[in-house]
């Protein structure tokens, strides 16, 4: 007998379509709803089902889904999560961003499990889910404007400002396939470019009011494990310094460690990393915390330029990722600048990783001689060059001069200029974020096998992999590997923030504990994780259909050729031959072929519909 469902779910899906102008609500059954949970889960299902030959990520027949989970805006550790699915304009493969804050926790309270967006405005409209009415109002006044100025322009107009607004700015007007959407004035889902799928629907903003309370099974025995999960987060010996400086302090980890991105993954040493960490944030800088839905880590950090060219600059940022990118991959040593283009990049929607990432290519590009000044824009680029990187963010997001080439993404500058494929980091067409793989050949395995691209979030195998060292062989690293993607589908899935887990040791083995007390159904981690996998299957069959291969699951070429240059992993490079052998152990472990693809039976198991 199959499990019922009694609680954690409204059991419903808000569709809507704005070519028709329409909306309408989407029943869903237990046994839906069982199989894949929700969050990711609930969105690749949705994304699978809507597949046709020759979808284009930027027609109206693309959809997007935004599908909060089960636990999100509960009271349990760092349940603030929102995942956004779709076909990347960027990549053309699966994707899908997560973003924190309390856009997802609002949907959930206006009665809603997931939201599918379909179709494409005549003019420039936002979505207002107002509890049970939906509304899709034209306002063009809203073109051009920034992300954060439209967060405020439409809680103006709708007169409440504890509505909850998710934005792009003009770089997903201008279909920018790295922009972004901006929720919470700062908190993104960054990549794969969903800010481009909003801009091509016309679609500017969506704005959330709930008054709902979200359904508890057993909310004593949900209270019981949530008090001493957040009293052993409390007691970690780590949790107050990451308190003090988030993200940040991965700088300085990773530098030391020899694998922090620098000068365009040329190198994975910065000697000037210490003007860049948290210790100069928390110093010089830093104004505040601010935290997601729940969560008691609070890796927000609100910052302010006090003085200089930047001052008056403040931003939610940076996390280590915008450092890095916009720091030492870019040979900056200036943390008040990297405040300026973080701020930048959020009010234009730009995706700072991509943004990063594609701005040191250009600069090594022209460095080596690949490019010339006739390429861009007769801007004599060079390591360091503040107001050069501004401009080229500016140009990116409005698609003027070069910018509209690095406005494509890595995919199509490679189609642009294919002279800077052995200097390029990027995997399926997405640029590689801040961890380099030459010394973890087990984060190069997970850059090259995520199904979204080089995205560090489907599998941070880095410390691990440095901690064990020589004593560690092929299969254990692919174990590794395998595990992290087993685990972090998980996390989206339920709408939980996987940074407890990481940085805090915070155990999978509550979350479901969690979900029995919040649904009444009993799901042992390991149904979990086959949940997971399949949802790894599913996004592989996905991308197979829209033409990936293995020739896809390899790391960038740069991995194998050029050894880091400095600090304590120079001369490390990617073995091939032993990278070949991990891909195949891969597959296998997968229950793959050869190729790379998943047993044909399997696309069988995602036929059902949403309410049978």
């Amino acid at each position: 007998m199959e499990a019922q469902v009694r609680g954690g779910y409204f059991k419903r899906i808000l569709e809507v379509d704005l070519s028709l102008r329409k909306s309408r609500v989407l029943e869903l059954s237990d046994r839906f709803i069982l199989k894949y949970i929700g969050g990711r889960g609930f969105g690749a299902k949705l994304v699978w089902d809507n597949l046709r030959p020759g979808l284009d990520p930027l027609g109206p027949e693309n959809i997007v889904v935004v599908a909060p989970g089960p636990l999100t805006g509960l009271f349990l550790p760092a349940a603030g999560k929102t995942s956004l699915v779709s076909i990347s304009p960027a990549t053309g493969i699966y994707a899908d961003s997560n973003v924190g804050g309390m856009f997802g926790v609002e949907l959930r309270q206006a009665g809603y499990d997931a939201l599918v967006i379909r179709g494409r405005a005549e003019k420039l409209s936002y979505i207002w889910i107002d509890n049970g009415t939906v509304e899709i109002v034209v306002n063009e006044d809203l073109k051009g404007k920034g992300s954060l100025e439209t967060e405020g322009m439409i809680r103006r107009q709708i007169g409440d400002q504890m509505v909850k607004i998710a934005t792009i700015g003009p770089a997903g007007e201008n279909l920018v396939r790295i922009a972004c959407i901006t929720a919470d004035w700062g908190r993104n889902a960054g990549r794969t470019g969903m800010g481009a799928i909003f801009g091509s629907k016309n679609l500017k903003a969506i704005a959330v009011r709930g008054a709902r309370d979200l359904p508890v099974y057993d909310v004593k025995l949900l209270k019981e494990l949530s008090d001493r999960a957040f009293e052993g987060l409390k007691k970690h010996p780590y949790f107050e310094f990451w308190q003090r400086q988030g993200l940040m302090s991965v700088v300085d980890y990773l530098n030391h460690a020899g694998v922090l991105p620098t000068y365009n993954y040329r190198d994975g040493h910065f000697d000037r990393a210490d003007k860049i960490n948290g210790y100069v944030m928390e110093e010089r800088y830093k104004i505040g915390d601010t935290a997601c839905f729940g969560c008691p880590m609070s890796c927000g950090k609100i910052n302010l330029v006090k003085e200089g060219k930047y001052a008056g600059t403040v931003v939610e940022g940076p996390e280590y990722e915008t450092a890095c990118m916009f720091g030492s991959n870019l040979g900056v040593d200036n943390f008040a600048f990297i405040l300026k283009a973080n701020a930048l990049c959020d009010e234009l929607g730009v995706d700072t990783i991509s943004a990063g990432n594609l701005i040191g290519l250009l600069i090594e590009g022209y460095e080596t001689g690949i490019l010339k000044l006739a390429d861009i824009d007769g801007m004599a680029l060079h390591w360091g060059d503040e107001e050069s990187i501004l401009a080229l963010v500016e140009k990116t997001a409005r698609r003027e001069g070069v910018g509209n080439v690095l406005a494509d993404g890595a995919k199509r500058v490679l189609e642009k200029w294919p002279g800077l494929k052995p200097i390029i980091s990027e995997v399926k067409g997405l640029e590689q974020s801040a961890y380099d793989g030459r010394a973890t050949i087990s984060m190069a395995l997970a850059y090259a096998t995520s199904d979204i691209g080089a995205h560090h979030a489907r599998a941070w195998t880095v410390g691990k992999e440095l901690e064990m060292g020589a004593d560690w062989g092929i299969e254990e690293k692919v174990n590794l590997v395998i595990y992290h993607q087993q685990a972090r589908p998980v996390f989206d899935m339920l709408g939980v923030c996987r940074l407890p887990w990481i940085e805090l040791g915070f155990s999978e083995l509550h979350y479901p504990e969690f979900y029995r007390a919040v649904t009444g159904v009993s799901m042992p981690i390991e149904d979990m994780f086959r949940r997971s996998d399949d949802l790894y299957n599913l996004t592989r069959l996905i991308n197979i259909s829209r033409g990936a291969t293995s020739k896809d699951d390899y790391p960038p070429e740069r991995a194998f050729t050029l050894p880091i240059q400095t600090g304590p992993q120079a001369g490390k490079v990617i073995d091939r031959a032993q990278y070949e052998e991990m891909i195949q152990l891969y597959y296998k472990k997968r229950g793959w072929d050869k190729s790379g693809v998943p047993p044909a039976s399997l696309k069988h198991q995602f036929s059902d519909k949403l309410n049978e």
